[in-house]
């Protein structure tokens, strides 16, 4: 099984990297920054004449590169009790995958996938984090993903994950999972 990390953090070597890092460790894995990227937000026009339109951005790039995936791990920073924006950006334009040609069999491509989310924030994660993992488990829910775990780290200033001892012995156990489902 192959592995990719959608990267939702906005800064380099932030504690949500340096968890995620630590979940993903000796592994092959595909690091997908999104900070990287030209991902613009949607413009819905599910309900116009013409439909979605071909956005000229980095989007399609991306999503070729996830879709070629068995297993997602999405990382994001926690911002105002949610994910990141450039992360929400990037899978609201799956509502226009799942109506472009191109992609006629995104869902069913996405459905075979298994997902897990780490998490970092700085003010009571562990509780506060839950609403968005909540939303996680409807986005994949209606996508049909097999959300396979998530994990909610504590860290504001950069470095601060390390002091998550609890953060990082359930990376450690994520990372023999992902061992275990390679096998």
């Amino acid at each position: 099984m192959n592995i990719a990390v959608i990267d939702g953090g906005t800064r380099q070597k932030g504690n949500t990297e340096i968890l995620t890092e630590h979940a993903v460790k000796e592994l092959d894995v595909e690091r997908i920054s999104l900070r990287d990227y030209d991902i613009h937000p949607i413009a819905d026009l599910r309900h116009t004449q013409d439909g979605f339109q071909e956005v000229d951005d980095d989007y399609n790039d991306v999503i070729d590169r996830v879709i070629q995936h068995d297993i997602l791990v999405f990382s994001t920073p926690i911002y105002w009790y949610s994910m990141s924006g450039i992360l929400k950006n990037f899978i609201d334009r799956w509502s226009q995958t799942m109506r472009s040609p191109k992609y006629y069999d995104f869902k069913n491509r996405m459905s075979a996938k298994k997902a897990f989310v780490i998490a970092v924030g700085g003010d009571e994660p562990q509780i506060k984090g839950l609403p968005m993992i909540q939303q996680f488990q409807y986005i994949f829910r209606f996508i049909g993903i097999s959300f396979k775990g998530y994990i909610l780290g504590t860290g504001n200033k950069p470095g601060d994950i390390l002091q998550d001892q609890d953060a990082w012995l359930a990376a450690s156990e994520m990372n023999m999972k992902l061992k275990m489902m390679g096998k």
